[in-house]
This record gives C-alpha cells, sequence and structure tokens, in this order.
C-alpha cells in the first residue's frame, strides 16, 4: 500500500504517525513533508500548492490514494483534478470545500439547512458593516470570510474595536481572504471540535477534543493557528446524546443539503461548535483535520480504530459502515511551541535542540526545517507539538509540559495551561 500525504506541518506529521501506527507496511510519500514527517515517509519536494505536480508523484511512485491534510490545495480543487485524472483521493471537492474556504457561503448553507448557529451579517464595506454591528450589538465577531490560516477571527468588546478590526480586514490585513467579512452575533460558551467521517451521505465521527486559539495563559492575548488542544472531554462523557445531536441536526442536514446542490461533501467535516446554554451552535465548519486538533484526537484513538482503512475507502469512492462511530482509549494533550514573535512576525532559523523523548510523548514537528549542515531550524509560527498521553488527563498534560519545558530554541512560546478548565472539571474545582 502507498499512501501521498500532503503538507508539511504538524498535523500531516500526525496523520503520518497514525497510518504507520494502523499498517507498518504502507509506505508513505509526503509532498512536502517536513523532517519529522521523514521518519516515517519519504518526502518530495513538490509544493502542497502544485496540484499538477502533486498528480506527477502520484502517477510517477504508483500511489495508491492521497490524503490531503492543509485547506489551501482542498479550496483549489486537488480534488476535481485527482478524480479527472482517475486517480484516489481522500477529501473534498473544491465545490464542496467552499464549507471552509467561504464563511459567508457556509453561514448561508446553514440556513439552508436549518443548522443552528450564530447570527450574522455578510459586508464588503465598512458603511454595511457599521450597520451590522449596530444591528448584531456587542460585544461582535468581526470574521475574514475567505481562508486566514485560522487567524481570521476577532472578539470586539466595544464599537471603537471592531470598527478597528472592519478597516484592518477590509484594507488587507489578511488579503484577499477578507475583501468579504461576517459581523457575527457573540456566542458564550466552551468550544468542542468534532470531526466526521463522511462518504457524503454516512458519517463516523472520532471523539471529540477542545481547542486553545489565543496566545497566553487562560485565553487571553491575540487569536491564533491553535497553541494546544485535548481529547477526549468530559463534556461529551457526561451528555452521550450530545455527538448523536450534533450528527442528526447538524451534519446529516448539512451533507444533505450539499448533495441536493449537487455538490456531495466527502472526506473530513470538521464542525466546530459553541456549547451554549440553549445548546450546541455551529461555530464554523472546516473542510480537513484540525491543527492541533489532530494531534491530540490521533494519539488519544484505539490503536485498532481502523481511521485509514476508512480514510482509503472515502478516497475510492466507497461506502462507510452505518452505526460506527472512533472511541478514545487513552488521553492525550498537545503543547505547541511557537516561535518567538508569533502569531504576527514569527522569528525564522532559529537552531532547535531537541531532548530525547521519552515513553507516551511524542513529538510533532510543524515549522521545522533541516539545514545543509544537519541543524534543526525554526520555519514557520508554530514550530512543534507535544503530546502528551496517559491514564488521565492530568498525567497526558504533565507529560506534555515536561517535555516542552526541555525543548530549546531562542524565546519559545507555549502555555502551561491547555485543557484548563477540563482539569479544574475533574478536579472537582468548578
Amino acid at each position: 500500500m502507498r499512501v501521498l500525504l500532503v503538507g508539511a506541518g504538524g498535523r500531516e506529521h500526525a496523520l503520518a504517525w497514525r497510518l504507520r501506527q494502523e499498517n507498518q507496511n504502507v509506505e508513505l510519500f509526503a509532498a512536502p513533508g517536513n523532517p519529522g514527517i521523514a521518519e516515517w515517509a519519504t518526502c518530495v519536494d513538490v509544493s502542497a500548492a502544485d496540484v499538477n505536480g502533486l498528480a506527477a508523484v502520484a502517477r510517477q511512485h504508483s500511489i495508491d490514494w492521497t490524503l490531503v491534510g492543509p485547506e489551501a490545495p482542498l479550496a483549489a480543487g486537488i480534488v476535481d483534478a485527482f478524480r479527472a485524472a482517475k486517480l484516489p483521493i481522500f477529501g473534498p471537492t473544491r465545490a464542496a470545500a467552499m464549507l471552509e474556504s467561504s464563511k459567508a457561503f457556509s453561514k448561508t448553507l446553514m440556513t439552508e439547512a436549518g443548522v443552528r448557529t450564530a447570527r450574522a451579517v455578510t459586508c464588503q464595506t465598512a458603511v454595511e458593516a457599521e450597520r451590522a454591528i449596530g444591528e448584531i450589538g456587542l460585544p461582535v465577531v468581526i470574521k475574514a470570510s475567505g481562508l486566514a490560516a485560522g487567524k481570521g477571527v476577532v472578539v470586539c468588546a466595544t464599537r471603537a474595536d471592531a470598527l478597528r478590526e472592519v478597516a484592518s480586514m477590509l484594507g488587507g490585513s489578511f488579503g484577499d481572504a477578507g475583501s468579504t467579512i461576517l459581523v457575527e452575533e457573540f456566542m458564550d460558551g466552551e468550544e468542542l471540535s468534532l470531526f466526521v467521517l463522511t462518504d457524503g451521505e454516512r458519517a463516523i465521527p472520532l471523539p471529540a477534543a477542545q481547542d486553545h486559539k489565543r496566545l497566553l495563559e487562560h485565553d487571553r492575548g491575540p487569536n491564533t493557528g491553535g497553541m494546544g488542544a485535548y481529547c477526549p472531554v468530559s463534556l461529551v462523557d457526561q451528555s452521550p446524546e450530545l455527538v448523536g445531536e450534533v450528527l442528526e441536526h447538524v451534519v446529516q442536514p448539512t451533507l444533505a443539503t450539499m448533495r441536493a446542490r449537487g455538490t456531495p461533501f466527502t472526506g473530513l467535516l470538521y464542525v466546530g461548535l459553541m456549547l451554549t446554554a440553549n445548546g450546541p451552535k455551529v461555530v464554523e465548519f472546516n473542510c480537513r483535520f484540525g491543527d492541533p486538533e489532530t494531534q491530540a484526537v490521533l494519539p488519544a484513538l484505539a490503536r485498532e480504530a481502523p481511521l485509514g482503512e476508512f480514510m482509503e475507502t472515502i478516497a475510492r469512492g466507497g461506502r462507510l459502515p452505518e452505526n460506527t462511530r472512533l472511541d478514545a482509549s487513552r488521553f492525550a494533550l498537545c503543547t505547541v511551541i511557537a516561535a518567538s514573535g508569533y502569531p504576527g512576525h514569527p522569528s525564522i532559523g532559529d537552531a532547535i535542540e531537541l531532548p530525547r523523548t521519552p515513553t507516551d510523548v511524542l513529538l510533532f514537528h510543524a515549522g521545522t526545517k533541516r539545514e545543509r549542515d544537519g541543524t534543526l531550524v525554526t520555519a514557520g509560527g508554530r514550530v512543534l507539538g507535544v503530546t502528551g498521553i496517559g491514564d488521565s488527563l492530568d498525567e497526558a498534560h504533565r507529560l506534555s509540559l515536561l517535555y516542552a519545558r526541555d525543548v530549546s530554541f531562542r524565546d519559545k512560546q507555549f502555555r502551561t495551561d491547555i485543557g484548563w478548565r477540563e482539569l479544574m472539571r475533574r478536579a472537582g474545582t468548578t
């Protein structure tokens, strides 16, 4: 079995690790990959954005199926191109990937499907946005409609903050992604990330995770692509009906509406939820595995869970089994170590020193590269993900932090409180 993995980050490293855990005989190729992925795969120097180049790699190496990690190639139509060339691939088509690539489209579809979500107004001018802020009220959420690497969402407490953020986004702070924005109602509660494998009709949920978007302790500071995540989440354990409710009232109506539009969604549907006092509401959809949630969900999965088998079935256009779910067998917590200056202007090229990785700790490379002399250096904002695995969340947290503290590079940043709400719940202090 030969699998091509598209991407270069921590999510892709975790996917490579999981595929090899499930099947030691799988032969992995990664484009472009990273130094960590290179331990499990043959890396080829082809960009994740080079659709024609990736198709050539798939043909040259007789790839059985391709797994796409990041959202940009999906939004660019890599699945359409591979299917046209009769190359099996896991992921949604360009039209279906609009669930993530256009928040304006996603909101329209949720309304059409009857999915509960925050009230929002789509705007293309500052005048429209100012009027919408008055209608929605404060606090208010300002979102770039397009792809912004997880950072195009800002919660504004005052009108002045909101207008400043509107001017920034419409002024090009996120490029074309911010040419259309959403002014959205603020939802209070805890967020939950639910991954769902789907063949377009049937859906298989993975264990839920919780991400931490803010840079600083106790969810302060600017939004990032994610500073850490943990899995499983007791809020789900305590409400066994929650996942079934989300499948029935969010996932299935969304899939049915996509089919009715002639753009069926296959692959991995990421459902970002807010658990409000009035029940779960959808924050956003993504069209691929989340990062860093993947670095917690996949290590938490039971070893015998056939994730790779199900992804291959979808890639080949097959049908998933009914009434199936993939469950967690252990606790996993990922702490992201970021470069100095992240998320604004991360420092690149700083030498990294890694201690020996102990048992029950996984190190996922996210923004690293090897210099010609073999030195490992920073090459992105989020540099490494350290996942601790244990029989309790406390143990997973302890193992993750111990290793994160021992990693060395200039002015590294990481949070010591990933899973803090959950740890307090489990300790009975909330």
